[in-house]
């Protein structure tokens, strides 16, 4: 499998500044740049931080090879100077923010980076790509979970999305809740859980659709998937049934009007006795969708393009903003687009019940802590080695955990105020 070094991910400008800055002595400089976003996608109440588990093994390998330094050189992008510091860049910074499955908000510093000036502007692209990405899958997957009311979820988005894109979304959407996803590489590289069935054109490989569901029921058993509207899905079923059994452990419809054909499905198996067999929906689903099943007799939703592109948000909008030069608040002040200056900590405040109420966010210095608030920044890179991080699942049940905590309102589909509002005390 190809898989794009993270060095190449540097954009042209980041390099730009690192060339001026070496040259005018002020590479070395210390800063503190910090990751947020000014608002949320429109009809969204939270966002989730994905990908942070990724990033730091990226950024932990992040390395200019022999070959990639001398294309900067022979066409430009670097002079001699820059190319020798290309050739030996290692991350020597700190990184530190909120974890994995986290909930954010505007004007959450959910990740800072903290070393010199050049070696961290030079991660700038690699940083955003990742958390921009997996936390816009991981908020639309989050979405699609509430709305399914415990029932499970399969991502089987894969081919709406680069190759590698799609083994992340499944990492995102699993870290959101999804049970299974379909992409055996995620399955392989990260744990996941994998699911899925033949498609229509197995069905239509063979003369009929009995000697297909036959021919996939002697390979893979009764605990297997039948796709069941290739042609008429009530005939479908009796073909599954007749070949499987009542043990059949699912049939698939991938097409209609769900709703009337999830009832109708229902009560057909039921009558030919196979009362344990599941039902599968599948077909453009997102959040909404989901939401409208709700009172169906669907066991188990399949969402595939609206998972990966983030449902109709495919970006979560973060930015990464430098705050902070040698222990001095610097501030961008262009209009719609000011940043406030210095290093930033965090706490989220709650109830003595566990419902979240407010976010603190104190430029340069720590909050005052009150019974009930969690500290939400950690540690993740220390003088450029990464810390032990939390597993997949355990990120998987932080999350779960956070989506309980806030206010029944913030997890709404409909748009409306952000779940829960972020409060910054101005640096005294």
């Amino acid at each position: 499998m190809s898989t794009l070094r993270p060095a190449l991910l540097t954009d042209h400008y980041e390099l730009t500044m690192v060339n001026a800055a070496l040259r005018d002595g002020t590479a070395d400089r210390r800063c503190v740049f910090e990751v947020f976003t000014r608002r949320l996608p429109a009809g969204r109440r939270y966002g989730v931080v994905a990908g942070t588990g990724r990033l730091i093994e990226l950024i932990r390998d992040f390395r200019f090879d022999s070959d990639e330094v001398e294309f900067l050189r022979r066409t430009g992008v670097v002079d001699d100077r820059a190319a020798e510091w290309l050739a030996s860049y290692r991350f020597t910074g700190d990184v530190d923010g909120y974890a994995e499955g986290e909930l954010f908000f505007p004007g959450s510093p959910i990740l800072s980076v903290s070393g010199g000036f050049a070696e961290c502007v030079v991660l700038e692209t690699l940083v955003l790509s990742v958390l921009n990405h997996d936390s816009a899958v991981a908020a639309a997957a989050a979405r699609m979970v509430t709305a399914a009311r415990g029932r499970a979820l399969i991502e089987m988005g894969s081919r709406r999305a680069h190759e590698e894109a799609a083994v992340a979304a499944a990492r995102a959407a699993y870290l959101a809740g999804f049970r299974f996803t379909s992409n055996l590489a995620a399955g392989q590289r990260y744990g996941i859980p994998t699911a899925g069935t033949a498609a229509h054109a197995f069905t239509l490989l063979h003369d009929d659709e009995q000697a297909a569901f036959t021919s996939q029921v002697a390979t893979l058993g009764k605990e297997t998937t039948l796709l069941v509207d290739t042609y008429d899905i009530s005939q479908g079923i009796r073909s599954a049934i007749a070949v499987a059994g009542p043990e059949l452990r699912a049939i698939r419809i991938d097409s209609g009007d769900l709703a009337v054909i999830a009832q109708q499905s229902r009560e057909l198996l039921d009558s030919l006795g196979a009362t344990e067999t599941k039902i599968i929906v599948s077909g453009d689903l997102d959040e909404y969708a989901i939401a409208a099943l709700a009172a169906e007799p669907v066991d188990i939703y399949g969402a595939g393009t609206a998972v990966v592109t983030g449902s109709g948000a495919p970006t979560a909008g973060l930015v990464y903003k430098l705050v902070e030069v040698d222990g001095r608040p610097v501030v961008k002040r262009s209009e719609h687009k000011a940043t406030i200056g210095g290093r930033k900590v965090a706490v989220r405040r709650h109830k003595p019940t566990g419902t979240a109420t407010e976010e603190v966010v104190v430029p340069q210095g720590v909050p005052d802590r009150q019974p009930n608030d969690r500290l939400l920044q950690r540690s993740f890179v220390v003088q450029g080695e990464p810390v032990a991080l939390p597993t997949l699942d355990e990120s998987r049940e932080h999350l779960r955990q956070c989506l309980i905590s806030i206010p029944w309102e913030g997890l709404k589909l409909s748009g409306g105020d952000p779940a829960v509002p972020v409060t910054v005390v101005p640096a005294t």
